[in-house]
């Protein structure tokens, strides 16, 4: 457990539910990252049938990377280590052999839209906007650009990428791939969630694993592809004009 946050898993009838959370926003500082992506390790190696990721409380999902975290970084492999804390969280979970539902109850950023592209199945509020803020902070979204690009197209991710201040609904997410379900209620978000978590609990798990090598197919390089944009990202958060970009992002907090 951080300090000022947590990642928790809890195990019931097949269903492994792993919770993170952090104050602010539910942003992933790097050692959250570190506890996420074991959790989903361990939980892909055990009984779990089904594994559910969500965050705490009833405000934003997930608001992406630690600005403190970002603005502490003073060097290439620091700016690396940290960019490949996203990195191994997405590749634990395309890797794990159960399928994975995301439960979004509220706005995600950057790093959080690439968690929601990771999972199988994404469950949201019709709250639930996205945005990718990475360029106006001087970066861009090259780690989770493989995930988005193949959950919602070429075509969604550079809209999300370019426009890096625009909020875009949950209706436009659902439509472009990025969430499965919208729902209007945190009460019928959770039956769902629950509903379909159960019917997959109760599924031949040999058959889900095969399912699951389908629908991430072709991603066997990502490995090394992952640590190449955590590198591009880990320069690129060196740059004064991105510090700058970054402390003026932070005051606005």
């Amino acid at each position: 457990m951080d300090a000022q946050g947590y990642v928790q898993s809890h195990n019931g009838h097949g269903i492994t539910t792993i919770e993170f959370f952090h104050p602010k926003s539910n942003s992933l500082p790097g050692s959250l990252l570190n506890l996420l992506a074991q959790e989903i390790h361990y939980a892909g190696l055990h009984d779990s049938k089904v594994i559910i990721l969500k965050s705490a409380g009833q405000g934003a999902f997930c608001a992406g990377a630690s600005f403190d975290e970002l603005l502490a970084i003073q060097t290439e492999k620091q700016g690396h280590d940290f960019f490949m804390g996203f990195a191994n969280v997405i590749n634990a979970m395309r890797k794990c052999n159960q399928l994975i539902i995301g439960r979004v109850q509220g706005k995600c950023v950057g790093g959080g839209v690439g968690l929601v592209a990771a999972c199988d199945y994404a469950i949201a509020l019709n709250s639930a906007e996205v945005r990718l803020s990475e360029l106006s902070i001087g970066i861009g979204p090259f780690v989770v650009g493989p995930v988005l690009e193949k959950r919602m197209g070429i075509s969604a991710f550079s809209h999300l990428a370019i426009d890096a201040a625009m909020w875009r609904s949950a209706d436009w997410a659902k439509r472009k791939g990025l969430f499965s379900e919208i729902h209007e209620t945190l009460q019928n978000l959770d039956e769902s969630v629950y509903r379909l978590a159960s019917a997959l609990a109760r599924s031949n798990p040999e058959a889900m694993k095969e399912m699951k090598k389908i629908f991430w197919q072709g991603t066997d390089h990502w490995d090394a592809l992952l640590a190449q944009r955590a590198s591009l990202s880990g320069k690129l958060v060196l740059s004064e004009f991105t510090r700058n970009a970054i402390a003026a992002f932070r005051k606005k907090d």
